[in-house]
């Protein structure tokens, strides 16, 4: 239906329509346009009208052969089915002897074999019966050798034209298929957690939405959260933080990220989900696909070190649909020129907090006396933060030189609280020197136990814009955003790690959450308890306990009694007072 402008009551008359087609072609599939003649604004429902089944990212009129495609999808995306299937997978996983280490990778690699199946046999709808017929005349008539030997096949497929292909197949025979308790799985093994991937997990997912992508994504890193770290300091980035993160920096269609640390690739998919979102906004089917081909080939870049991150990373961009050949295998300190090719819009990373000096070059511990050869690196991971930054200046020089602008990134980075406060004279010097040539924006003080059950520091957001003093050129500084963002709607529970929380309406309380700390941040709003601007050097704490003012409001007689009798507990302890 065509209107010069279309208003909510011109629904009505839309369904009126539908109801005399179905009348007329009760067995037909129905797509309904409400659409404007005087703009290009269109509103689009899949078979029957109600927000339901509004196609809300449906934004431009398109050719029929997509709208038949909506209705051939063979999978539907649930994301509570999901979550709790997972936990069942994982026991499945325990019953049949697959240690926690190596879980995440082996599922990963799995679905990966699973998709490249289904996307064989033609994109069947996938019903017990379809999933009975794979187990008893694919899986049951294979040997547990010939059941590895095709899934590394298509590794090998879809990693084709891949950078460093022969090492990640490497890694994947010697983390996954060449492992002793995968190798002792029969194939009935093989047959039951293939089957309960397919039925239970792939099945509720639609990998062509963005939504499915979401999902995807949050069971891979559920995964993440069942399994053991060798390193107790080892922080997996929740997937509400990398969000929350893309959002800050303004992560679109048209950025190049990079992440310097990468790890299990978290970041990564995490910005290339919101690209490929941003690609379909307003866009045809054909006009969004070059454009996603554009993100996946062309905007996620990632070095990572350590050989397992590695490998999970690689299957996590995969899985995505990403032919992850921007992954680098390397120590970020050795791959300056890959960096510069990188030429990145947005930083997005969470670096070891723990590096060994060993590791990093001589320039940067100058002035770190006796440090320089302990174990840890005593700048908490600014050190990493300093070194991107000097790449961008060089990369800003020699534009300069070709007589092109200076060119500005957005970094958002974690780092441990002691980063912030930084009264030692190494993370001093460190926080004095990024300011040379980079404005800090703005430092979000994260909950307690951020990374839990992984690493148990306390973190801070920073967000910096690389290539921009934080002196201006006049001597003024630039204003600095803080917030106490202690509170995201989490709570901690055992073997799930933090859990989202929802309201006694179902709605998401992180979400809320979310958006408000959205808002006072892109509005500088000084919030007491939440949130303060101030103007701060390198010398000064990054932090936002030192600048806000508290919100005495929501104090209650209750907070008052409990920091009596925490005072009491302390000196009983001390031995100070004696119970008589």
């Amino acid at each position: 239906e065509t209107k010069q402008v279309f208003v909510d009551s011109d629904e009505a008359q839309l369904q009126e329509y539908l109801e005399e087609e179905k009348a007329l072609n009760p067995t037909k599939k129905t797509i309904c346009i409400l659409a404007n003649t005087t703009n290009d604004k269109i509103r689009v429902w899949k078979s029957y009208i109600d927000s339901e089944h509004l196609l809300s990212n449906e934004q431009v009129l398109d050719k029929m052969e997509h709208y038949a495609h909506l209705f051939r999808i063979s999978k539907s995306n649930d994301r509570e089915t999901v979550l709790k299937n997972t936990y069942a997978l994982n026991e499945l996983l325990h019953k049949k002897d697959i240690d926690e280490n190596l879980r995440s990778q082996f599922v990963g690699t799995s679905l990966l074999y699973i998709k490249a199946l289904v996307k064989r046999k033609g994109y069947p709808l996938i019903t017990q019966e379809f999933v009975k017929s794979l187990s008893q005349n694919t899986w049951g008539q294979m040997t547990p050798k010939g059941i590895r030997g095709e899934i590394e096949g298509v590794l090998s497929d879809l990693l084709d034209g891949s950078d460093n292909k022969a090492k990640k197949i490497e890694l994947l025979q010697k983390n996954v298929l060449g492992n002793q308790k995968v190798r002792a799985l029969k194939s009935t093994d093989w047959s039951d957690i293939l089957s309960t991937i397919l039925l239970n997990i792939y099945r509720y997912i639609d990998t062509d939405s963005s939504e499915g992508q979401d999902i995807l994504n949050m069971f891979f890193i559920a995964f993440n959260k069942y399994t053991g770290k060798a390193d107790k300091n080892q922080a997996f980035t929740p997937d509400h933080i990398t969000e929350f993160m893309c959002r800050i920096t303004g992560v679109d269609r048209t950025k190049r990220i990079l992440d310097a640390t990468c790890g299990s690739g978290s970041f990564l998919v995490q910005a290339m989900v919101k690209e490929l979102a941003d690609c379909r906004r307003g866009k045809t089917e054909d006009e969004a696909n070059s454009l996603m081909e554009k993100v996946r080939k062309e905007h996620i870049y990632g070095i990572e070190v350590e050989e397992k991150a590695y490998g999970l990373s690689t299957t996590n961009m995969l899985i995505h649909g990403d032919g992850n050949s921007n992954i680098k295998f390397d120590s970020c300190f050795n791959c300056k020129d890959f960096i510069k090719t990188a030429d990145p819009d947005i930083i997005l990373m969470n670096p070891p907090y723990n590096a060994k000096p060993i590791g990093i070059p001589d320039t940067y511990k100058v002035n770190w006396g006796k440090a320089k050869d302990g174990k840890e690196d005593p700048t908490k991971g600014l050190v990493f933060v300093h070194y991107l930054s000097d790449i961008v200046e060089e990369m800003n020089v020699e534009r300069e030189v070709a007589g092109k602008a200076r060119k500005t990134v957005k970094m958002a980075v974690l780092l441990p609280v002691a980063a912030a406060i930084g009264n030692k004279n190494i993370i001093q010097s460190e926080k004095i020197a990024l300011l040379e040539n980079n404005t800090l924006e703005a430092v979000f003080t994260l909950p307690n136990e951020i990374f839990y059950p992984g690493a148990s520091a306390s973190a801070c957001c920073m967000v910096f814009t690389l290539g921009e003093p934080h002196i201006r050129a006049d001597g003024t500084l630039h204003e600095t955003f803080f917030g106490y963002f202690k509170e995201d709607g989490f709570k901690k529970k055992k073997y799930l790690g933090r859990v989202e929380q929802f309201d006694e309406n179902g709605n998401s309380k992180w979400k809320a959450i979310e958006e408000e700390w959205l808002d006072v941040f892109r509005n500088h709003l000084s919030k007491d308890g939440l949130s303060a601007t101030a103007k701060v050097t390198g010398e000064d704490e990054w932090l936002c306990e030192a600048y806000m003012k508290t919100d005495y409001t929501t104090l209650r007689e209750d907070d008052f009694q409990q920091t009596l009798n925490n005072y009491l507990a302390y000196l009983l302890k001390e031995g100070k007072i004696y119970e008589s």
